[in-house]
């Protein structure tokens, strides 16, 4: 086992924690408090990991996210000889929108590998492409939107009218949505929770051929993590909305910025792992309040093994 795997078992408590915290907020309409929640809890739980941790991807700059924030050291290690350096890539809740609704996807999701592996992506857009194992090396956002469709077809040996995208539901992609419907494809929009989507259509057995459209790029890290361990396609590229956003990316990638990131650009080592817990039913079951207990959905992807682990866990209920 590598040392990122050797502390998967802490990584899936903290987003179980974060997901039980998040969800005491289910349906309540404030998606501030069941985010800082979520932060709260994973952060307490990061607090009493053995290593020495490093935020790579977070709730955002030190000056904007109280914790949780890029560059956030983390773990009870920090600094001390011959403990593990882990960068961690955090949404410790993902579809805040979803969870005050109380509507399916969210999620607490994290990835995790040795310190310098994981793309400190910027706070910008990515136009992505996700997709299983069987179409590695078939699709590619070099390719067009008819294309890649007509190559799941053939891959898949399934007529293009049963090809099934996910795809965010957003106004920027009206042309996207066009050509989709064009081919005769299916197509299926999300609210939020593209993570969600990415590993629903990289997963054998998940109901979606292709995740495409533009999405959140350091998401897209995290999305690549688990499809890197699930052997599936992911790739991606930069979209700016300002010049702002543009200047800051040059400074965080220091390289082409028109560049294909592959899921191994994005995540460079396989010792990696990804970890989720569901809050609303999806992707994940969401969090199970009972009168005495609180039972929570996770999945760990270790990416050097590519095992996919599913675990219940119930725990003696914590009333405020």
């Amino acid at each position: 086992m590598g040392i990122t795997s050797d502390l998967a078992h802490h990584f899936v408590e903290a987003v179980d924690q974060a997901a039980i915290a998040s969800a005491a907020w289910r349906g309540k309409g404030d998606k501030n408090a069941a985010d800082d929640a979520a932060v709260e809890a994973m952060r307490s739980t990061f607090d009493n990991v053995p290593f020495d941790g490093r935020v790579a991807i977070g709730e955002g700059e030190r000056d904007e996210a109280p914790m949780l924030y890029i560059g956030e050291p983390l773990g009870s290690m920090i600094g001390v000889e011959g403990a593990a350096c882990i960068d961690i890539a955090v949404d410790p809740l993902e579809c805040t929108n979803n969870c005050a609704d109380n509507s399916p996807n969210s999620i607490a999701v994290l990835a995790a590998a040795p310190r310098g592996t994981l793309l400190h992506a910027p706070d910008c857009y990515m136009d992505k492409i996700a997709a299983g194992p069987l179409l590695a090396g078939h699709v590619s956002l070099e390719g067009g939107v008819a294309y890649n469709i007509e190559q799941a077809a053939h891959v898949l040996d399934k007529p293009m009218s049963e090809v099934r995208i996910v795809a965010l539901d957003r106004e920027r992609h009206a042309e996207l949505f066009k050509e989709i419907r064009t081919t005769g494809a299916q197509l299926d929009l999300m609210g939020d929770g593209d993570v969600s989507g990415a590993i629903w259509a990289a997963k054998p057995d998940g109901p979606f051929d292709l995740l495409m459209g533009i999405g959140a790029a350091p998401e897209g890290v995290i999305s690549a993590t688990a499809i890197r361990g699930l052997g599936g396609v992911f790739e991606g590229r930069l979209v700016f909305r300002s010049d702002e956003e543009e200047a800051r990316a040059v400074d965080m990638v220091n390289d082409d910025l028109t560049r294909l990131w592959k899921a191994n650009d994005l995540c460079k080592s396989e010792d990696a792992i990804f970890a989720a817990s569901g809050v609303c039913d999806g992707y994940l079951p969401g969090v199970k309040v009972e009168a005495t207990t609180t039972t929570t959905f996770s999945e760990l992807i270790d990416v050097a093994n590519g095992t996919v682990e599913q675990k219940e866990t119930t725990r003696p209920r914590t009333v405020a």
